[in-house]
């Protein structure tokens, strides 16, 4: 009302033109995807908002398994060549098409270990679409057989996880999505339900062991700065027995949606779960947007630092321990391939490289946090920063760079912090020299052992970087009272 007031109504018509425009572009694309109750083939029909001249799968293997492809119309098939389909010249409206969803889940790495309920494919392996940007969205609704549910990585518009919208994403690797019967959990931890799905194998798991462990670990994560970065994040756990560790693999993948998927060794006692570092660290990738291959150091190393911290902050550490493994995993990183800088790194782990990757960014991290701290007496942190990139750019649809990410970060402090650091230390050969840090925060190695000493100049920030909270402790004695 109050527009109109300032608005000629002979301007209206024009007005309305707009706004029904607006409208039509931002239609989304409509899949229905149907099931059969094999698990063996996969049928889509796909509705355009307006005709599409670019359709394309995410993997070259996709039309390995692409059994029929034509017009809604029934007209004649439509020819795929690697993974793009050959559309007429003006393009199509509508377009179905039939996937052999049976032998493309025999491309999944874990689908050895899968009890014959369900199976996992990757939405590169199946989904057929035009390019989206920040305007376009697709829609999916799932038709099931009964007892057949689906689990995917996009964002869920229905109660019965069965419709859902695919939004623009960095596409970091291929997610996983899931058909079958499987054990599906939602888990509520401070700003986020993570949306859990737990895939039966060849080797049973104790699921409410799991869940404990999924929930206490994202509260970890929510430590740092009272909530968990993503409001709801597909998790995918699979039993893969044998093996050393408890949990034998894990990546976050941002494909449509952020998703963490992790392999776990259920044999094994299930309390190791909450000292097992591998859930914290992929949880905390989360709290960065993705960032170009060139700069994983730096998402590696936050991710180093942060799950070091916040497994202190939730007493599955003791300060001691978790000092002692910070300076470790710096040694190895100044160890490895010392000609090269940490950007030089990325991509080179055929030089022994890999340890730099993963440590440089935690040293800057450290190096960050105890300088916002200091100048700030205790007011700011690296995790007030982490809040406030949270607030304004999380989940992110695109792909960042390194000085993209620091820059950003130095609008959200009162001074420049990040990028000083980058350009001191991102093309410079060797690894950050984190001596002095740790000598002003009172952390003296003797034969490569630190020890904590009381009196020291930043002694009070150290203690505030591990002020140990509680929350993962009900979820420990919770699961020692089940055992």
């Amino acid at each position: 009302m109050k527009f109109l007031s300032f608005t000629k109504l002979t301007f209206l018509p024009v007005f309305a033109l707009l706004l029904s425009c607006t409208s039509a572009f931002g239609a989304p694309h409509r899949y229905t995807v149907n099931v059969d109750y094999t698990l063996s083939r996969l049928t889509v029909e796909a509705h355009y908002s307006a005709p599409v001249h670019n359709i394309r799968a995410r993997s070259r293997n996709a039309s390995r398994f692409m059994l029929d492809v034509r017009g809604c119309d029934d007209g004649p098939a439509i020819r795929v060549r690697s993974r793009r389909l050959l559309l007429p010249d003006d393009g199509v409206k509508c377009l179905k098409y039939t996937v052999d969803l049976s032998r493309a889940a025999k491309e999944y790495r874990g689908a050895r270990y899968l009890a014959s309920q369900n199976i996992v494919v990757s939405p590169s392996l199946w989904l057929w679409r035009p390019a989206l940007d920040d305007d376009a969205e697709i829609r999916v609704q799932f038709q099931l057989p009964e007892d057949i549910q689906v689990s995917v990585p996009w964002k869920s518009l229905d109660g019965d996880n069965t419709l859902f919208a695919i939004l623009d994403s960095p596409e970091s690797a291929s997610a996983p999505a899931v058909f079958g019967r499987f054990d599906y959990r939602e888990i509520t931890v401070p700003g986020s339900t993570l949306r859990l799905t737990m895939l039966s194998g060849n080797t049973a798991m104790n699921h409410d062991a799991v869940v404990n462990w999924i929930r206490a670990t994202a509260t970890d994560v929510s430590l740092t700065y009272g909530r968990f970065p993503n409001p709801s994040p597909q998790v995918v756990v699979v039993p893969v027995g044998g093996g050393r560790g408890t949990v034998a693999f894990g990546r976050v993948v941002r494909d449509g949606g952020e998703t963490v998927e992790l392999l776990i060794n259920p044999d094994g006692d299930t309390a190791e779960f909450f000292t097992d570092w591998t859930a914290t660290h992929e949880f905390s990738h989360m709290l960065l947007p993705y960032l170009d291959s060139s700069f994983h150091w730096i998402s590696e190393g936050f991710s180093q630092y942060y799950q070091n911290i916040l497994l202190t902050r939730s007493g599955a550490y003791d300060a001691q321990k978790m000092w002692q493994k910070l300076y470790s995993g710096f040694e190895r990183g100044r160890k490895s391939s010392p000609d090269l800088s940490p950007n030089e790194s990325t991509g080179r782990r055929g030089r022994n490289s890999r340890m730099k990757v993963y440590w440089s960014g935690a040293a800057l991290a450290l190096m960050a946090d105890v300088t916002l701290r200091e100048r700030s007496n205790g007011k700011e942190t690296l995790d007030d920063v982490l809040d406030r990139l949270q607030l304004c750019c999380l989940p992110s649809s695109r792909t960042w760079t390194g000085p993209e990410l620091f820059t950003k970060l130095d609008t959200l402090v009162s001074e420049p912090v990040f990028m000083p650091l980058y350009r001191r230390y991102a093309d410079t050969a060797g690894f950050p020299d984190t001596s002095d840090v740790y000598a002003r925060l009172g952390l003296s190695v003797m034969d490569d052992t630190v020890s904590i000493e009381q009196d020291a100049e930043l002694a009070s920030i150290r203690e505030a970087m591990t002020v140990t909270h509680s929350p993962t402790a009900r979820w420990r004695d919770r699961l020692a009272a089940d055992d």
